[in-house]
């Protein structure tokens, strides 16, 4: 069975080649061990009993990480600020896992905007929650790339991603700008 989604004008799908799960359209597997993990979607794993995507380690130490993903076309998020939303929940994750967005330039290796989620991700066990990311596609954008990703072994499911446009004043969570801004010292008191 095939499924396709359309959320905030992209369309979210998943294609895969060899697992237990459906194979939803306009996705595909990445990462850096692909091969160690299922990857589709969970029939009525989601949330009120609804089809969810997942990602499920099939290698007690996949020594790497597995990615659901999609590419789209800017179109008309050029020249804006996007917020990616989506819900996921997570079974006795090892490493880490979380959402990811980045923008891309043709010709470039580097990304022109990027979040992945490390620095606030999911670990162990949790239930459903709404996680989000915001960054900014630049005029001279040429492809978003978007999925969920789990590093190390366990179990993640995630639903609902949506898109929209958000103004400058909801800040980014743009790994490479937050490693570029210079932080502001503390005052720090060791009076009581």
């Amino acid at each position: 069975m095939k499924t396709a989604i359309m959320k905030g004008g992209l369309l979210i799908g998943v294609a895969l080649a060899l697992s237990s799960y459906d194979i939803p359209t306009g996705w595909f597997v990445a990462g850096s061990q692909p091969k160690k993990y299922e990857m589709g979607v969970d029939q009525g794993a989601g949330q009120a009993g609804k089809n969810a995507a997942t990602i499920r380690s099939i290698d007690a130490a996949p020594n790497g990480f597995g990615t659901l993903m999609q590419n789209s076309a800017p179109g008309k998020y050029l020249g804006k600020r996007i917020r990616m939303t989506g819900y996921m929940k997570a079974k006795e994750v090892k490493g880490w896992a979380g959402f990811w967005l980045r923008v891309d330039q043709a010709g470039s290796q580097r990304a022109l905007s990027f979040d992945n989620m490390s620095g606030r991700a999911l670990k162990g066990t949790s239930d459903w929650k709404k996680y989000e990311i915001v960054l900014d596609v630049p005029a001279q954008a040429s492809n978003i790339a978007y999925g969920a990703l789990l590093d190390d072994a366990g179990q993640i499911w995630f639903d609902n991603l949506n898109f929209e446009v958000v103004d400058t004043s909801v800040p980014t969570t743009d790994k490479a700008k937050m490693l570029e801004e210079p932080k502001e010292p503390k005052n720090l008191s060791f009076e009581e």
